[in-house]
């Protein structure tokens, strides 16, 4: 205590209603992290004061009459909590409760205070013979424990949990365990008040005294929570009847006696203490309490007051305050000049920037009823009268049985995003229609080029809604993706689990340096299962060589969904319905950038400093944690993959007179993390409060920012009109981190003074919440110019909607609303990195996969299957190779079946790769396979479609196998590396095969017999079976079909297409084929009764499986082919 120290304030708790007399104060303590002062009168009731003034903030009941007072009070970074004898309540400072718990077994509750586990869990006790665990996150009890004794005050001090007894004993109890480890005996009474703080723990309490009855012990009893002994009393001859010990000095305590007197004293010297006395006339102390900065103490006197003193100069309650949050002020209305004679329409209507809290969430809205339809011209033009008010008409039959109309979203079809016709009602369509002008061609230009002709209106735009895949029966392969693509950049298709993170996968892949490095990485040896960087790899040569046409990333997604911490983390969909995209989008941004850079340096170690990966993407930071109590600094690494953007105050962003900080200031404030928080000072060896900062040493080429949008001034500032600027300069220096844009980044590029390193924002992944009956997702908009390989190309932004790709305007691409379209992730890359698109991968492809056996089992016998010799006969450009893959079912199609019996497929079946093989395509050895790999499965099989795959349950499982099985990733890389190397791949009806093992081949890499022997004006596709026995003579497929078998026959057939051209009879041959094939049905004899279909014969979305009932497949039938024709030209 300091000698300006005096009575700052003095408050009188309100009365419990009108015309009642003030309420004692039961229980009062200073607020932890605010500007606070709580208490708590006899009736339940909670009321906070503000400041060294005392002002009123918050009042609300947290307990119920009956219950009596308010026990005591904890704090936690979230609320307060506080205990009467029959409740425990958790309020929001504002007074908005959190939980309120009651039990039966609560009978009589006096004391509480935090477990080991910090703010999360409490214990709670009382004169009673249990003891509870809560959680404070849920207001759940966690346990129920037995009490050793009855309990009235609980304190906390390091490891220790200190809890006074009723008769007068303390039990000192670990609060991790919550067991005895030691008790004293402290007073001969009961214990009137008790503290404790690092190493010590004091008590004040009552003793009997003859004739007098008890009256307060002239002492204070010390003791030692690091020997676990008792230290010598500290006399006080007034009686002693509260003590605390000081937050900041660790071995004063202050006294204070119920008459007011105050003695401040050292317990390690207690011959000098300090004394004060404070003025009560004619009350006395009921309350004694000292704030946690030591710089103000707080009495209850009898007299229902609550006296503060400190110095007016110093005073505050927190060592290191949050600002405290107040409602907005009410802003007057304008005054204006109205009479009788002024119009109405002069007055103004409210605007609101923001959106209502009486505006509910559209999936929580539902329309009840709907207006009645439309009655049919027809029925009211034949309509008949019986002559009263009744009327009737035929039925015109245009509408099934029971088919209703809907009329309630009729007006609103216009802003909806319809699905256009299936590819195959489009062929009938143009066939029927003989005349070509009424054709009319269907884009999304015309359905969103009006939403663009002024981007500042509001309205969500219709390239923006939901994309959704339809099926018919003829499968995805009928879905018109080209309705909403005509860009050379492909889009990601929807159906698959956890494709929210689609717009994050294209972002990557327009951004040149992770493209670069996706790649190499891909192409190196490695085979790690779970490598998500190589996946990454997969993807974008896969979007990169598709060219517009529609990509999926299930193979990517199918790894990720695998990996054990991307469930905890609450990455995926299925395990986290309730989180919000933007936040899982950030959650997946971060662990992804960690989890590929593990990947790279795993196998592209730099003992010398960071990895190559890291220098694209890491911020290499120092972070310092400096005491606030006695200036202790530790440093520590403090590197990170993504900065997320942190705002100011609310009363920083809404001040009309400075100006709005802009995104520069944002992102330094940002990268350059200033933190308040509570940990532990290993110099004082206790818990502090620890001031936190980053110094910056280098900053990654690629900069990934979330933008962690969570307040309406953040909001606010996106909102802005041009707030992001899509160029930015950084300079670092000496640890300092500085940031500009706009003429201040021109400017400083003009001087050269400093070297300022310019980054241009690749693209934004855009959180969109589209309004009624739709669903929030996520989009990106992307600059696709940094990624072209044109030196001179100008910037294009693209909106990628998932499989919805169109150019937009820049203006439009950078626009934000705070009610439907708010970014989650930016990325930036240096300027100097544009068009940086390294293809030197491909020169340095790891083809080893390809030339070894990499199965503990005996590999078969040379002529059934041999290796490709890497000397003579390595793949080149335009080799050729047959190819053939056989696929199980791993889950069923959802269909729905709607009123009038039509069935819809929700979502198509998803298929697994179970086996693949790829033959030689010329040469002396053509046709014998250097590829049969059978893909070991890990989850559940839903059908192994024997009939169709050859394949049976066991073939597949680790354990059971009679084959060598391989991994999905080991088996991919072998085609990839094939692709790759410029084969060329033979087989029939090979779109169904790489779309399921999610691989694009270029046409010109391709050869399908499905569309040799095929006349496009008869429309009807041949399968491999009835070829090979009307072209071939031969007979497949006999018991169950076999992929080297397949592949062969595909090999034939086009050596015979070639022999048909050369010989100039391909379209003598193709009628002739086609005129056997209607004689036959298009069936082979001994299909049975297999329909003819397309392909494999493998069944489509739309077909029911023949479950397991197709007899046991034979050994597979190898061979040569038998010719040694070159491939043509």
């Amino acid at each position: 205590m300091e000698a300006d120290w005096d009575q700052v304030a003095i408050v009188q708790l309100p009365p419990p209603r009108p015309h009642h007399p003030p309420t004692q104060v039961a229980a009062f303590a200073f607020d932890t992290s605010q500007e606070l002062l709580w208490t708590g009168n006899e009736y339940g009731r909670v009321t906070s004061f503000y400041g060294p003034s005392l002002e009123r903030y918050t009042s609300y009941r947290g307990h119920g009459q009956d219950e009596g007072p308010v026990k005591q009070f904890l704090f936690s970074d979230k609320g307060i909590l506080s205990v009467s004898k029959q409740s425990v309540h958790y309020a929001h400072r504002r007074g908005l409760t959190q939980w309120h718990l009651t039990h039966p077994a609560f009978k009589e509750l006096t004391c509480m205070n935090f477990t080991s586990k910090g703010t999360r869990e409490i214990l709670v006790a009382g004169c009673q013979d249990t003891m509870f665990k809560i959680d404070v996150e849920k207001g759940t009890i966690t346990d129920t424990l037995a009490a050793e004794a009855h309990y009235t005050i609980m304190k906390r001090a390091g490891q220790y949990l200190c809890l006074a007894t009723n008769t007068g004993g303390i039990h000192i109890l670990d609060s991790g365990s919550l067991t005895v480890v030691k008790t004293f005996d402290g007073h001969i009474g009961t214990i009137n008040d008790m503290d404790a703080k690092g190493d010590f723990l004091a008590t004040c309490g009552w003793s009997p005294r003859q004739q007098y009855g008890f009256m307060l012990d002239p002492f204070t009893n010390v003791f030692s929570l690091k020997t676990l002994k008792q230290l010598p009393p500290i006399p006080f001859h007034t009686g002693a009847a509260f003590v605390r010990m000081h937050p900041r000095m660790s071995t004063t305590s202050i006294i204070a006696s119920q008459n007011g007197q105050m003695q401040v004293v050292d317990i390690m010297n207690p011959d000098s203490p300090n004394l004060r006395q404070i003025n009560l006339y004619d009350s006395y102390l009921k309350g004694f309490e000292v704030a946690p900065s030591g710089e103000a103490f707080a009495f209850a006197d009898a007299k229902c007051h609550i006296h503060l003193w400190g110095s007016p100069s110093k005073i505050h309650f927190p060592e290191y305050s949050i600002p405290t949050e107040f409602a907005d002020p009410v802003v007057p209305p304008p005054t204006m000049d109205w009479s009788l004679d002024t119009p109405l329409s002069t007055i103004g209507m409210p605007y609101y920037k923001e959106q209502l809290l009486s505006a509910w969430p559209s999936h929580m809205v539902f329309d009840v009823g709907a207006p009645p339809p439309k009655i049919d011209s027809a029925i009211l033009s034949s309509m008949r009268s019986t002559g009263d008010t009744v009327s009737y008409a035929k039925n015109p039959k245009t509408k099934r049985r029971y088919q209703v109309e809907q009329t309630r979203y009729s007006d609103k079809t216009g802003d909806s995003l319809r699905a256009p016709k299936f590819l195959s009602e489009k062929s009938r369509a143009a066939r029927s229609s003989s005349d070509s002008s009424t054709k009319t061609a269907e884009t999304m230009q015309a359905l969103t080029d009006m939403h663009l002709d002024d981007v500042t209106r509001k309205e969500v735009p219709a390239m923006y809604g939901n994309v959704e895949i339809k099926y018919s029966k003829f499968g995805v392969d009928d879905f018109d993706f080209a309705y909403y693509n005509s860009t050379q950049y492909s889009g990601l298709e929807t159906h698959i689990a956890n494709s929210y993170a689609n717009p994050l996968l294209q972002l990557c892949r327009f951004t040149p340096l992770i493209r670069n490095l996706a790649l190499r990485h891909t192409a190196s040896s490695c085979l790690y299962e779970t490598c998500l960087l190589c996946e990454l790899g997969f993807l974008i040569d896969m979007l990169e060589k598709a060219a517009g046409m529609n990509c999926q990333a299930s193979n990517f997604l199918k790894t990720f969904s695998g990996l054990s911490n991307a469930a905890s983390l609450n990455l995926l969909e299925e395990f986290a319905p309730n989180v919000a995209l933007t936040n899982m989008i950030q959650n997946f941004n971060r662990f992804l950038l960690e989890k590929v850079s593990e990947e790279f340096r795993r196998l592209h170690p730099n003992p010398g400093g960071p990895s190559l990966i890291d220098q694209v993407l890491e911020t290499q930071a120092t972070a310092s944690m400096r005491c606030g109590q006695c200036a202790n600094e530790t440093i520590r690494g403090g590197k990170t993959f993504v900065n997320e953007l942190v705002y100011p105050a609310k009363h920083v962003v809404k001040n009309s007179r400075a100006p709005r900080p802009n995104f520069s200031q944002i992102l330094k404030s940002s990268v350059e993390r200033q933190d308040q928080t509570r940990g532990w000072c290993n110099k004082c060896q206790r818990y502090q409060q620890l001031v936190q900062r980053k110094t910056i040493q280098t900053i990654p080429d690629v900069l990934m920012i979330n933008t962690a949008i969570t307040s309406p001034e953040a909001k606010l500032l996106w909102s802005t009109p041009n707030w992001l600027p899509q160029e930015i300069g950084i300079i670092v220096d000496r640890g300092q981190f500085y940031c500009y844009e706009g003429q201040d980044l021109k400017l400083h590029l003009q001087r050269g003074v400093f070297n300022i390193l310019v980054y241009e924002l690749i693209g934004v992944v855009a959180d969109i919440n589209s309004g009624e009956h739709q669903k929030p997702h996520l989009v990106a908009t992307i600059n696709t110019a940094p990624s072209s390989r044109e030196q001179g190309a100008e910037d294009s932004w693209h909106l990628f909607n998932d499989f919805l790709v169109r150019p937009i305007p820049k203006e439009e691409a950078l626009r934000f609303e705070p009610t439907w379209k708010l970014p989650s992730v930016l990325t930036f890359q240096r300027k100097a990195a544009r068009h940086s698109i390294d293809d030197s991968w491909k020169d340095n492809l790891d083809t080893q996969l390809l030339y070894r056996w990499w199965s503990s089992n005996p590999e078969p016998p040379a002529d059934r299957f041999k290796l490709l010799d890497p000397n003579t006969e390595a793949p080149r450009p335009g080799y050729p190779v047959a190819i053939d893959a056989e696929f199980i079912r791993l889950q069923a199609e959802e269909i729905e079946v709607k009123a009038d019996g039509t069935r819809e497929t929700i979502r198509p079946d998803r298929k697994g790769l179970a086996r693949v093989s790829v033959c030689r395509g010329a040469g002396e050895q053509a046709g014998l396979p250097f590829i049969d790999d059978y893909i070991a499965v890990a989850e559940p099989v839903v059908d192994y479609l024997t009939a169709w795959s050859g394949i049976s349950p066991g073939d597949l499982d680790r354990e059971t196998s009679p084959h060598a099985l391989l991994s999905l990733k080991h088996a991919y890389k072998k085609l990839w590396i094939l692709l790759n190397l410029g084969c060329v791949f033979v087989g029939h009806s090979l779109a169904n095969d790489f779309r399921t093992i999610n691989i694009h081949v270029p046409k010109k890499q391709v050869v399908d017999t499905v569309d040799l022997f095929f006349k496009p004006s008869l429309h009807r596709k041949l399968n491999l079976k009835f070829l090979a026995w009307c072209v071939l003579k031969e007979k497949i497929q006999q018991d169950t079909h076999d992929s080297i078998e397949d592949a062969t026959t595909a090999l034939k057939l086009w050596r015979k297409y070639e022999e048909f051209v050369d010989a100039g009879v391909l379209e003598q041959m193709l009628n002739d084929i086609y005129s056997t094939g209607r004689e036959v049905g298009f069936r082979a004899p001994g299909s049975g009764g297999k329909g003819p279909g397309i392909g494999r014969n493998t069944p489509e979305p739309g077909q029911q499986g023949q479950g397991l009932t197709t007899p046991v497949k034979k050994g597979g039938t190898f061979g040569r082919v038998g010719f040694r024709s070159p491939m043509r030209g």
